[in-house]
């Protein structure tokens, strides 16, 4: 191939910093990161992709978790034609230590074009690029080295969850010991596709939502609170007597109208009732308003990208949850979901897809929720609407 690359050059330029200069890098060691960097010039010049795709290549006894590539112009690019990509099951709130970082990218240059991604859209650590004979021998060393595939195909995909209380102060429930839980329970799950289509299980702390659960999983944890915010009056007339503009800022954007500024009194006042616990205040003034303290979880169900139907949000399930271990109220719900999905949907459906096929009452009547108000369906048309 020619070492000249004009289109992919045009990455270069501006002021963040390109993949590209980091497979060029990479390109100075490893033939297929040479050859990549060829494959998506022609992409590019042609207009078209050069990949097919080469569905899930295995290793022995393991049914998921290494996605194959193959190039459709092995002959220009011998050390590409098989560009394997390997996810790697991520530690929960993705926490490592210099040792294990430098075991997973030695076995992956020994095996591998060297090229990683720290992190995919799942979670997981993504390794860019191996052979078919390569896969086998880098599976054994990562394992000996205590690391796992991630989930692949139609299984359940690795499951993520913010940093909860190991690092944020909002984090109603430990996401990090029910990730590991949920992994542990669920091998099966991950390693065995055996459903009609992926699912995914993402957990967040706070309604930040900062793994963005509620567009991206089958099965959202977001984390809330039952009883009212916590109001540190003090702290509030600290802000306002600093200049913060409150009735501005906090007052007129509460989405539910929940908050009222009493400017005789300097009281910051709250209609419970009326909360819908959307984040802003705490975000906005977080040495005065804090969560309550009779934490769980929000259970929502149906965030997914487009490739059937059209892209959906999550929506409620279950309004409040106790998140406590040994979560059996979790995984029989996840149960009873997968036990429907799997009898009723067809190939390539999600979950949410299945709920508006079959209906939303009877999915509820079969896995044995009762409807509640807050079962809001689709609540909006378009998650790519940013407002």
């Amino acid at each position: 191939m020619s070492d000249e690359t004009p289109l992919l050059d045009e990455l270069e330029k501006g002021p963040w910093p390109s993949y590209v200069t980091q497979i060029k890098r990479a390109a100075k060691k490893k033939k297929a990161a040479k050859d990549l960097l060829g494959i998506q010039e022609l992409s590019y010049k042609d207009r078209i992709t050069h990949w097919k795709h080469g569905g899930i290549v295995g290793v022995t006894g393991y049914g998921s978790g290494v996605i194959g590539r193959y190039c459709d112009q092995p002959e220009k690019f011998p050390d590409a034609a098989q560009f394997h990509t390997m996810r790697i099951n991520h530690p929960a709130g993705w926490f490592y230590n210099t040792k294990s970082l430098r075991e997973i990218c030695d076995t992956w240059e020994q095996y591998g074009s060297g090229l990683t991604n720290f992190h995919g859209s799942t979670g997981d650590i993504i390794l860019l690029g191996t052979t078919t004979d390569n896969l086998q021998p880098c599976f054994d060393a990562l394992t000996e080295k205590g690391f796992d595939l991630g989930g692949s195909g139609s299984a359940l995909r690795t499951i993520s969850g913010c940093v909860g209380q190991a690092r944020c102060e909002w984090a109603n429930f430990d996401t990090l010991n029910l990730v590991y839980d949920l992994t542990m329970e669920f091998q099966d799950e991950i390693h065995r596709p055996r459903w009609p289509y992926k699912f995914k299980i993402k957990a967040s702390g706070c309604p930040n939502d900062c793994v963005a659960a509620i567009a991206r999983a089958d099965f959202t944890i977001i984390g809330t609170w039952r009883d009212s915010l916590r109001i540190d009056q003090a702290a509030i007339r600290n802000y306002v007597d600093n200049g913060f503009e409150i009735k501005t800022l906090i007052v007129d954007k509460c989405p539910s109208g929940a908050l009222e500024w009493d400017d005789k009194s300097k009281e910051l006042k709250l209609n419970a009732e009326d909360c819908v616990r959307c984040m802003h205040c705490i975000n906005k003034m977080p040495k005065a308003i804090r969560p309550g303290v009779d934490t769980g979880a929000t259970i929502l169900v149906g965030g997914k990208a487009p490739i059937i139907k059209g892209a959906y949000l999550s929506w409620v399930l279950v309004p409040f949850i106790k998140v406590e271990p040994p979560y059996e109220e979790i995984k029989g719900l996840l149960r009873k979901i997968w036990d429907f999905w799997d009898e009723n949907g067809r190939t390539r459906e999600r979950l949410a897809e299945l709920i508006e096929r079959v209906g939303l009452k009877n999915f509820l009547k079969e896995i044995g929720v009762p409807p509640m108000p807050q079962m809001v369906y689709k609540p909006r048309a378009n998650p790519y609407v940013y407002f």
